[in-house]
Formats: structure tokens, sequence, C-alpha cells
């Protein structure tokens, strides 16, 4: 307790060069926790719009599809046997029939990705319900990015060209009966959805699918011949990885705004202990063991840590919760980079993410202030009180 009391003394004595580094390492805090919540808030908000708009409870993936390989497309189908017909009438599985084709708008060529989806599903938050056959046209829905790059809207009739299982090409119309909004790009961008058995009729693949999705409930149901199982893990390796890449990004930005501010106190210790040698020769001839002295001074630099913390706490908590509350606003043209992002983005804090941050910020502020104290151990301290160091 003496040495917190004697370096709250010391510090208070400092004044303004005591609350410049205060201010500078609690920016450190506030800035560190800013940035991590908002990578956190990303991270759940692309986790959750995924698995709400593509990939379910996981996935069953017929054996040969490799969505990183086009060339695997026409191979990638199998029949549905009875149990997963039974399973798709329980809503335990979504069926999908993927297949290549190409769309002309305005006489334009656009390479697309078919996809026929059940319009009755309620697994995933697509749209499906407006995919109602009237007469023999055949409805598609799009979404928002699709839409704006080939300059379609709703009631739009657009060509699209297939081949089907026999490697024969055939052309139809279809009519564009819906534009969805979504964050997820993988069912946006250059895909066309369409009616499960019209597009099963087309590409004479009748009761065949490429991709089984199963419900957030029901999740991995047992295996299923010529079907692979994806679960979370696997299916939200890209979005993991993207975090990863810009959690490291961001590391850079801390190492450079933490070493500013060690450097201040690092520099503020020695100037410290190089005008206090009275000081610290006095305490020592007073019984004060050269140990002592040095947890003294110690503390004193680990103090600016707590101090920050404070000073953090009062200008960031309302700071933070205002950007919590109003979210982060991407800047236009992010959501066509392929990643899901939402327009705004909403940080997400935990108590984990402010613990550990005040932690790493108190343990690195100790050692900075240790490595120049441990001179005032090769003191003499007939010396130090003279005001000369050896």
């Amino acid at each position: 307790m003496l040495a917190f009391k004697l370096a709250y003394r010391n510090l208070m004595g400092a004044r303004l060069r005591t609350w410049l580094n205060v201010f500078v390492l609690s920016l450190s805090f506030v800035v560190i926790i800013w940035f991590k919540g908002v990578i956190n808030g990303w991270d759940l908000q692309a986790r959750r719009d995924t698995i709400d708009w593509q990939i379910g409870g996981g996935q069953y993936w017929q054996e040969n599809y490799d969505p990183y390989d086009p060339f695997s497309i026409d191979d990638s189908h199998a029949p549905m046997s009875d149990a997963v017909l039974d399973a798709i009438k329980q809503e335990k599985l979504t069926p999908m029939l993927i297949s290549q084709a190409t769309m002309y708008p305005e006489g334009r060529i656009q390479s697309i990705s078919l996809r026929g989806v059940n319009p009755d599903q309620k697994i995933l938050e697509l749209p499906t319900a407006y995919l109602v056959s009237e007469n023999d046209e055949i409805p598609a829905i799009i979404g928002e990015r699709t839409a704006r790059n080939n300059k379609l809207t709703v009631g739009d009739y657009v060509t699209i060209r297939w081949r089907d299982v026999n490697g024969t090409f055939d052309a139809d119309e279809v009519k564009i009966v819906h534009i969805f909004k979504t964050d997820v790009p993988p069912v946006d961008l250059g895909v066309v959805w369409i009616p499960l058995e019209k597009h099963q009729k087309m590409v004479q693949m009748p009761n065949e699918a490429t991709i089984l999705t199963s419900s957030k409930e029901a999740g991995f149901i047992g295996p299923i011949p010529d079907w692979e199982f994806k679960n979370h893990y696997f299916l939200l390796t890209e979005i993991r990885e993207m975090i990863e890449v810009k959690s490291i990004g961001g590391s850079v930005y801390f190492v450079i705004l933490m070493s500013l501010a060690m450097l201040a106190i690092f520099d503020t210790q020695v100037l410290s202990i190089f005008r206090r040698q009275k000081e610290i020769g006095t305490h020592i001839a007073l019984g004060m063991t050269q140990g002592q002295v040095v947890t003294l001074f110690t503390v004193e630099g680990a103090m600016h840590s707590i101090l920050a913390a404070i000073l953090a706490a009062i200008y960031g908590i309302p700071l933070l919760a205002y950007q919590a509350s109003v979210g982060w606003t991407m800047p236009a043209g992010t959501d066509d980079f392929g990643l899901a992002i939402a327009e705004t983005i909403y940080p997400a804090y935990s108590l984990g993410l402010v613990v550990g941050s005040t932690l790493i910020v108190l343990i690195t502020t100790t050692i900075v202030s240790y490595i120049p104290a441990r001179r005032i151990s090769k003191m003499n301290p007939t010396d130090a009180i003279r005001g000369k160091i050896q």
C-alpha cells in the first residue's frame, strides 16, 4: 500500500506530463476495444446472415461438387433417395440443383449460376415463395446486385440458355418476379433462382439435386450415400480466415499506437529516475531496500495504465455505446467484394474483450516501467544522495 500511495503522490506531482501519458494510453484502450468490437460485430453479422441465407444447419454436397471448379458442375448431381425425400417433407432438408447457364440481358452475354430451389422451403431466408409458376412461364428471383449489374427490374423477361444432361443446348425466357436484398453475395452475384421442378425438367434431371441444405434444428441427420456433409466450421472458412486477416492487419496499428505510448512512459521513467536520484538515495538511507525502490518506480509507471483505464471509461463508454447503437456505415461498393458485409456493421463488445485489452496494456506498461527501474538496483546510496549515478 505504501508503494501505491507514494506512486500516486508522485504521479499527481508530475501533473501535465502524467496526464499526457495517461491520455495517450487511454486512446490505446478505446481504439483497441473499438476496432476489436467492429471485427466481432462483422464476424457475428456475417456468420448469422450466411447461416440464414445460404447454409442453414449445414449442407450435404453431392460427392463430385466443388464450388471452385466450374468443370465439376455438370457432374455434380444425384437422385434423391426415399429417405431424403422423407426428410424434405419433414422440413429437415431442402434440395438445390445447380447448373451453368448464360443470360442475355439487352443482348449482352452474362454467365450465371442457374439454381433450382423448392418454392415451399422455409429453411433459408430466400424469398422463394415468389417462385409460383403461372401458365408455362418460368419465374425467377434475383438479388439486387445481379439486377443492378444487368439492369433488370421486376416484370422483365430475359433469355437464358442452358445445357441439359445429354449436352444439348436449349433456351427460354424467364420472368423476373422478385428482386431481393441480401448481405450474402454468394446467393446474389451472378445467380438466378428458379423453381426446382422447372429446373429439373429443363436439364432432364428428374428428382436430382446438387446440394441438400439442412435446417438449423436438424443439422447433421446422418450419412447419406453419394453425399458429403459439410458443417458450419467448413462452410464458414472464408469468413473465419478473412476475420483473422483483418485482425492481424489491425494489430499493426495497435503496435504503433502502443509503441508511442510505451516510449513516452519509458522516457518519463528514465527522466524521473535521473532527476530523483537524491530522493532514491534518501529512501534507501531511511531503510527501504533497493528492491522496494524498484517496485515503487515500477508501480508508479504501471499506474499510468490504471489511470488511463479510468479516463478511457469516462469518455470511451458513451462513445463506444453510441457507435454500437448507430453502427459503422461501410463505404459504397463494399458489397461487391464477394464477402458477407452489411451496409452498416454494429460493433459487438464483450467483457472478455474489455478485460483482455486492459490486461494487455497493464502488463505491457508494467514491463516498460520495470526496465529503466532496474538501474536503481545498481545505485550506491551515498552517491545517490549526492546526486551521482555510477
